[in-house]
């Protein structure tokens, strides 16, 4: 089967690390063959169907030069067996629109995951608000009087943009309110845009899990990401330690609740973050921590989703 990932550009990869790499390493291992391209290589013409510019590649193992390029053409997506979006945030207007261009190659009879219409029904850090019985004290809000107000409550928190990654743009303010003023103007830039706020959880000390969930049911392991220092954010990107561990009962409670529920919308991969007991983010756009979990427990979690994605496709 000849598979598509639509992902950011390949030079970028850290094959060490990447679990996009894993996947397609995984799908070759099974006897699969690979293409790729970006989402500014989707097209679509009155008349025709979806269609991409797309690099024909195979893999070296090798670390450095870990792939080659056989070719490139223009290729229909419903031509393809399966077509994998893991293209990273920021969740942009261009994003929205590529699964739009998605959704229309999947009416021409492509198979795309995850599902392009589950994609922009649950941006990563507004999922949450759905399952308020597994979420802290967050509040969504364009209005800094609003912010001021939930900091009053609860004295210490945490704000962040609606679209960043990586623990991009996030701040914590304590009791003192020391700069509160000036970070909910960066933030929401004098109401123009919505801003997260969520009541600090001192459990973030124990790591920012990452609870993986492919077709409904949790991966056994999590990679707890730990601040290093004095930094707050957990973040692999930002500096933080992966940790694997087993899930917690609470994880386990967590996973089985919300797992079926976004499978049932086509979403095979989710990452849910978990801090202390409390959801903080439902990420679906390309969760990773494929290789860190695989490595430090020996749980192969390419493999469990291969797995998946073979039952889906029959």
């Amino acid at each position: 089967m000849h598979y598509l990932f639509v992902a950011d550009p390949l030079e970028a990869f850290n094959p060490k690390k990447d679990t996009t790499f894993a996947m397609m390493r995984e799908a070759v291992r099974r006897g699969h063959t690979l293409a790729a391209c970006e989402p500014a290589d989707l097209h679509w013409e009155l008349g025709g169907k979806v269609q991409a510019r797309v690099r024909q590649i195979t893999l070296t193992g090798r670390a450095a030069d870990w792939f080659e390029e056989t070719g490139t053409d223009v290729a229909t997506l419903a031509d393809f067996g399966v077509v994998l979006m893991r293209k990273d945030p920021p969740f942009d207007s261009e994003y929205f629109y590529s699964t739009h261009l998605l959704e229309q190659a999947e009416r021409e009879g492509a198979r795309v995951y995850n599902k392009p219409r589950a994609l922009r029904d649950h941006p990563e850090k507004l999922a949450i608000l759905e399952f308020p019985e597994f979420i802290g004290p967050t509040l969504v809000t364009r209005n800094a009087a609003d912010i001021r107000k939930f900091h009053s409550e609860h004295h210490d928190i945490i704000l962040k943009p609606l679209d960043g990654m990586g623990g991009m743009g996030i701040f914590r303010v304590g009791p003192d309110a020391m700069n509160l003023g000036s970070i909910s103007e960066t933030l929401n830039r004098g109401g123009a845009q919505s801003v997260m706020v969520q009541k600090f959880l001192p459990e973030i000390a124990e790591g920012d899990k990452r609870i993986l969930i492919i077709d409904g049911e949790p991966v056994p392991f999590c990679l707890a990401r730990i601040p290093q220092g004095s930094e707050v954010r957990g973040n692999l990107a930002a500096g933080g330690k992966g940790v694997a561990r087993p899930l917690s009962q609470r994880d386990w409670e967590i996973g089985k609740a919300l797992g079926p529920i976004l499978a049932g919308r086509g979403l095979l991969l989710t990452g849910i973050d978990v801090i202390g007991d409390c959801v903080t983010e439902i990420n679906v756009t390309s969760p990773t921590c494929f290789q860190e979990i695989q490595q430090q427990t020996g749980c192969d979690v390419a493999s469990i989703y291969q797995d998946a994605l073979d039952r889906l496709l029959g």
